[in-house]
């Protein structure tokens, strides 16, 4: 029915992208007729609508995965800089959720760790819609910060690092069978604000997978069963990623290779200080338009980042 749904949303955007090209023809058939110059600025406008249905549509058509058009689950791990990194995760946490948005898509938090004294040192969430994992795998990897750093007193400019992993989640069609006998659950309190937002209970659960060491844990629910479900999603994903790569080398690149997250291995550095720069060091595509970038604006780098790997591809 997913699959069904997805068919008819293509088909009824063809359609209206059709019907817009017909009445762009009809404007601009009748500005020559009558020699109207006032249907300029309209045409002009129509146009650059098209250009950016077609593309919209460019994207999806490079999103040939077999899980591309599935939900994504990422998670975000503080590197290198201390306070000033935990506090880079918790930026682009924030980031991610409003790219999310920003697409019509579903967040949801799984798990989070907070910092030691600001920021998050990792946390787990969701992206739930069409295509969520298929543009989100563009963002692994290491993101890079260049700022003066809030946390030194001196004003000194920093570098930190945080590191993004993909993964999507999987569909229900997908059987991944999970042995009971090979799970290691563990109960403990939710971490939470203090005072009375204190959980008492121990609601979170961390879920071990034996055979392969994977680890996985979820706080966001206030029950240990709604928990230990979510732990599962995770594990299933996680077991479902490491069996493609078992079975064949080419979609090893459905994690990437694992790279520390300190120098060297960053695929973006977002500079703050002493200019305003984010750019993708594998395609190139920068804008100096840092805040937007913040605010969940990097269209422009899932982008260039299909179209180079198409390119590659082909």
């Amino acid at each position: 029915m997913r699959e069904l749904s997805a068919c008819r949303d293509k088909i009824a955007l063809a359609a209206e992208i059709q019907g817009q090209v017909d009445d762009l023809q009809t404007l601009y058939d009748l500005g020559v007729e009558e020699n109207d110059d006032s249907l300029e600025a309209e045409l002009i406008q129509g146009v650059r609508n098209m250009e950016k249905r077609f593309d919209k549509l460019e994207l999806e058509i490079l999103l040939s995965g077999p899980y591309d058009k599935n939900n994504a689950i990422l998670t975000l791990h503080a590197g290198a800089g201390g306070t000033e990194a935990q506090d880079w995760a918790q930026m682009l946490y924030r980031m991610y959720v409003r790219w999310g948005e920003l697409r019509g898509f579903k967040a949801e938090t799984m798990d989070l760790q907070p910092g030691d004294e600001a920021g998050i040192k990792s946390v787990t969430f969701s992206l739930a819609g069409e295509n969520a994992y298929g543009y989100a795998k563009c963002e692994k990897g290491v993101h890079r910060l260049v700022r003066i750093s809030p946390f030194d007193a001196s004003g000194r400019r920093h570098t930190s690092f945080a590191s993004l992993d993909v993964i999507p989640e999987v569909d229900s069609s997908v059987e991944i069978t999970v042995n009971p006998e090979d799970l290691k659950v563990d109960t403990y309190r939710s971490s939470g604000a203090g005072g009375q937002h204190v959980n008492k209970t121990e609601s979170a659960v961390r879920v071990t997978h034996l055979p392969t060491g994977i680890i996985v844990a979820c706080q966001s629910e206030r029950s240990q069963i709604q928990n230990r479900a979510y732990c599962m999603r995770i594990l299933q994903a996680k077991l479902l990623e490491l069996k493609r790569k078992e079975q064949a080398e080419e979609i090893s690149g459905l994690r990437g290779e694992q790279s520390d997250i300190a120098w060297g291995s960053q695929i973006r550095s977002y500079v703050f200080h002493p200019y305003s720069m984010v750019k993708d060091h594998r395609t190139s595509a920068e804008t100096g338009n840092v805040n937007a970038v913040m605010d969940g604006e990097i269209d422009l780098f899932v982008a260039a980042y299909l179209q180079s790997q198409a390119a590659q591809a082909g």
